[in-house]
């Protein structure tokens, strides 16, 4: 699976939100949009329709929990721009509160001016899993909204427990990430197969040694009961949230948990928490597949498109045809200790697919490197995908993404003959990402600690109304998935962008920014069906 992160693409755009709101039609459209299914293959009907229902919490605070929900705050400056940070106290295991270890979470606030009129904290989450929340409203969030939202919220973020500030999860050393970044993730023989395996086998190792415990106990069932633990130490009576991508997964957990304590719910890109892992996994390769034909027609209508003239199927062929070629002669890159091989070029290719404005990079970096046998832009995208730094050194994200993932959702493939049996199936869903989604899943079956969770279907009977934000051609959270998420919350009403790229608040559409802010403010949900481009 693709990191599910709306900051990927978030912090890059923050400069150039305000401009891009304005920039298209985006009138509403309450008319159901034609499309065409991005999963490709088997249905997941039967899939989803067997995940048990997610249980709330009594809503009485335990005795045990009630010194983690009376704590105080020590607030103190942090990030510029107005921010405070803070530490909240919450337990390693739910199960031990009180007599067993805790752990210290990083919240940030940004209060409002305007206290008469204030609703609450606007908790925001980029996703991933893994993503620091705390650096993305830090850098993005007050840039995000208008003053009539900003009034009536403070802005507000905690790190999920194993990322950023929260007890990160740590794995291996700098060096040793490039080194497993440039194994082959698309085997063609057995002794390929072998390696790759050898390498996830060393990374989940070094992920126990460096993390111990805190591997056990960093779900997202976990990390929900955290937020409303976040919730009363900011003084919330109901916790109003902003999630995107694995974060509307956080935001349904949490309002399945907690009902009555939901307040305004966006979950923007969404995750459907009811599909195993290799439905998850393949849908996904559908949808950036989906993504890449509408950057190969785009790519296209440039007379410089490196991509060849024979439509969008000629321009897939190309692609497949550059992907074998730098399997069998990585390119150079600047770097020669990290020639472009075809894991880090399909790294580059899949990272420009979340956003619309990194398609004339991508173009680019394919130019430099098909006609001019010059990898450096797409291993530059690789790197900005993977969080490596100038140094050399890797953010904690790209630990704790598998850490999260595999302890939420039992392994799709554990062995080399279980990803062969299913290759057929990715590769008719993505042609051109299939293989390297299906080898993916293996990192599952080599985690060190059991998962603690499974696939669930949310209904969060009593929450207030819940707004679910669906993109048609989102590559890493397809459209169905808004579908399938909105279809369970009983309370959810579905806002559908026609558009392109992961994620639609914030500058891609002033419909849907305009439908999010008013049910922020107001309450209101826009009408059903309500379709904007």
């Amino acid at each position: 699976m693709r990191k599910t992160r709306q900051a990927l693409t978030a912090l890059a755009a923050a400069t150039a939100l305000l401009a891009a709101g304005c920039s298209s039609d985006d009138r509403p459209d309450e008319r159901a949009p034609e499309r065409t299914p991005a999963g490709g293959g088997e249905s997941t009907d039967g899939a989803a329709a067997d995940a048990p229902p997610l249980e709330p919490l009594p809503e009485a605070i335990p005795d045990d929990l009630r010194p983690y929900y009376d704590q105080e705050l020590s607030w103190s400056p942090c990030g510029g721009s107005g921010f405070e940070c803070a530490t909240v106290t919450v337990p390693l295991d739910y199960d031990a509160a009180g007599a067993g270890q805790d752990i210290g979470l990083r919240v940030t606030r940004l209060e409002t001016s305007e206290r008469d009129g204030r609703i609450g904290t606007l908790l925001m989450n980029p996703g991933g899993p893994g993503a620091s929340a705390v650096d993305f409203v830090q850098s993005w969030g007050d840039a995000a909204f208008p003053s009539e939202t900003l009034d009536r919220y403070d802005l507000g973020a905690i790190d999920p427990r194993g990322t950023g500030g929260s007890e990160p999860v740590e794995c291996l050393t700098g060096e040793a990430m490039d080194d497993y970044t440039l194994v082959d993730r698309t085997p063609d023989s057995e002794e390929e197969g072998d390696a790759l395996v050898a390498a996830m086998e060393e990374f989940t190792a070094a992920c126990a040694e460096n993390s111990g415990d805190l591997l056990e106990h960093i779900s997202t069932i976990e990390t929900a009961r955290d937020m409303d633990i976040v919730r009363a130490a900011f003084g919330d009576e109901r916790l109003h949230y902003l999630g995107f991508s694995y974060g509307t997964k956080l935001g349904a957990v949490y309002a399945g948990l907690f009902p009555q304590r939901a307040g305004h719910l966006v979950l923007d890109a969404a995750v459907d928490p009811r599909l195993p892992t290799l439905d998850t996994d393949r849908e996904q390769a559908g949808g950036f597949e989906t993504a890449f034909r509408s950057f190969a027609e785009d790519c296209l209508t440039y007379d410089d498109c490196p991509l060849g003239d024979s439509g969008v199927d000629g321009a897939s062929e190309a692609m497949l045809d550059f992907f074998a070629q730098v399997d069998a002669e990585p390119l150079p890159s600047g770097d020669p200790e990290r020639p472009l091989t075809e894991s880090l070029a399909t790294t580059g290719v899949s990272s420009a697919l979340y956003a619309v404005f990194l398609w004339g990079d991508l173009r680019n970096s394919l130019a430099q490197a098909i006609e001019d046998g010059d990898g450096s832009g797409l291993l530059a995208l690789a790197d900005s995908y993977n969080e490596r730094g100038p140094d050399g050194s890797y953010d904690t994200s790209s630990y704790a993404f598998p850490a999260i993932s595999c302890l939420d959702s039992p392994a799709g493939n554990e062995t080399q003959d279980d990803v062969r049996a299913s290759l057929a199936s990715y590769e008719e869903a993505s042609p051109t990402f299939g293989r390297d989604f299906a080898w993916a899943t293996l990192v599952c079956g080599a985690w060190p600690v059991e998962p603690t969770g499974h696939p669930v279907s949310i209904a969060a009977s009593g929450a207030a109304d819940i707004l679910v934000v669906g993109t048609l051609r989102d590559p890493a959270t397809p459209y169905e998935w808004a579908e399938g998420l909105a279809e369970q919350l009983e309370s959810a009403t579905l806002l559908t962008y026609d558009g392109d790229g992961h994620g639609a608040y914030g500058g891609n559409s002033t419909c849907v920014d305009d439908a999010v802010n008013a049910y922020l403010v107001e309450g209101t949900v826009p009408a059903e069906g309500t379709t904007c481009s």
